[in-house]
C-alpha cells in the first residue's frame, strides 16, 4: 500500500527511545514567492540517515523550492526544518547540508577547478594541510584528480558536474541534495554519475526526471505536485502505478513496462 504519513505520526515514531536522529526533519513546510502563492505546501517529510530519497514530479512541483528552503537560502512562510537536530535559520550556512546545482556553470566560478574544490573548506577557516587533503580527496572520490589544475570552463559537462560535486563533497556535508544531476550528460557520463551516488555514504535527496536513475540509486521516492507531497513509497512500487503517475504528470519508467518473450520456435 502506498501512502503518506501525517506529521503526528512522524513525530511519535522520532519520540520512540532508541530511534535514530533524523538526517532531515520538516515540519508543516509552507513557502510563497512574491508573484506566486503556496508553491509549497504543508510539506511533511523524514529522511533518517544512510537513505537515498528520490524527489520526482513534473515542473513547478517545488522539488527546487524545497531544496533551497532545506539549505536556508529560501526563508519558509511556516513550518521547520531540522538537519541532525538542529533548526535550519534563513541565511545561516549550514555546513551539514550540501547542494549541487543542477547547472554546474552556476556553482563552478573560480581560476582552477583545484580553487573551486578548495573554496569551501577555505570559507569554513580550515588549515591550508587540511584544504588541500580535501580537495584531494574529494576528487578521488569523483574520479577527477587529473582536472585538478584544469580551467573550469574548459571541462565537458560530465567532468563540470563531477567537479561540482567534488566541490561539495570537500564540505564533508551529511545531508547531499541533488538538484537533476544527470541533466545534459552523455550515456558515459551519467552512468558515471550513477556509479558515484551508489557510492555515496552520505544521506541524499535526489530531485530528478530520470526516473530510471532514481530506481538504481534511490530506496525511497516521493511523489510532488502542486507543491505537496502526493505520495511517499518504494520507487518500484511508486513508479509503477500507472494511474498514479499519469495523473502528476508522469511516465512509468521503461524498465518497469513488461515486455513479451519472443516465442522460442519464432522464426523471421
Amino acid at each position: 500500500m502506498i501512502r503518506t504519513c501525517s506529521m503526528k505520526e512522524m513525530m511519535l515514531q522520532y519520540g520512540q527511545p532508541g530511534m535514530a536522529e533524523p538526517a532531515l526533519l520538516v515540519s508543516g513546510l509552507w513557502f510563497s514567492y512574491p508573484d506566486k502563492r503556496d508553491v509549497l505546501r504543508d510539506i511533511n517529510l523524514k529522511v533518517m540517515p544512510g537513505e537515498r530519497v528520490g524527489l520526482i514530479g513534473p515542473n513547478g512541483a517545488g522539488k527546487t523550492t524545497l531544496f533551497l528552503t532545506v539549505c536556508g537560502v529560501l526563508k519558509p512562510a511556516l513550518g521547520e526544518i531540522m538537519v541532525l537536530g538542529k533548526p535550519v535559520l534563513n541565511g545561516d550556512f549550514c555546513p551539514e547540508v550540501g547542494l549541487v546545482f543542477q547547472n554546474p556553470d552556476d556553482q563552478l566560478f573560480c581560476p582552477s577547478v583545484r580553487d573551486d574544490v578548495a573554496f569551501g573548506p577555505q570559507n569554513m577557516g580550515l588549515s591550508k594541510e587540511e584544504v588541500e587533503a580535501r580537495v584531494r580527496e574529494a576528487l578521488s572520490v569523483v574520479g577527477g584528480l587529473e582536472l585538478a589544475s584544469r580551467a573550469a570552463h574548459h571541462l565537458s559537462e560530465g567532468e563540470k558536474r563531477m567537479v561540482s560535486i567534488a566541490g561539495v563533497l570537500a564540505m564533508r556535508p551529511q545531508l547531499l541534495l541533488y538538484d537533476e544531476p544527470s541533466a545534459n550528460l552523455d550515456i558515459r557520463s551519467r552512468r558515471r554519475l550513477i556509479r558515484v551516488l551508489q557510492a555515496s555514504k552520505e544521506t541524499i535527496l535526489i530531485a530528478s526526471h530520470d526516473l530510471e536513475l532514481v530506481l538504481e540509486v534511490c530506496n525511497r521516492v516521493v511523489l510532488m505536485d502542486e507543491g505537496r507531497i502526493i505520495v511517499d513509497g518504494e520507487p518500484r512500487q511508486v513508479m509503477a502505478d500507472d494511474e498514479l503517475m499519469e495523473a502528476h504528470g508522469q511516465e512509468k519508467p521503461h524498465s518497469l513496462v513488461p515486455h513479451s518473450v519472443p516465442h522460442p520456435h519464432y522464426q523471421r
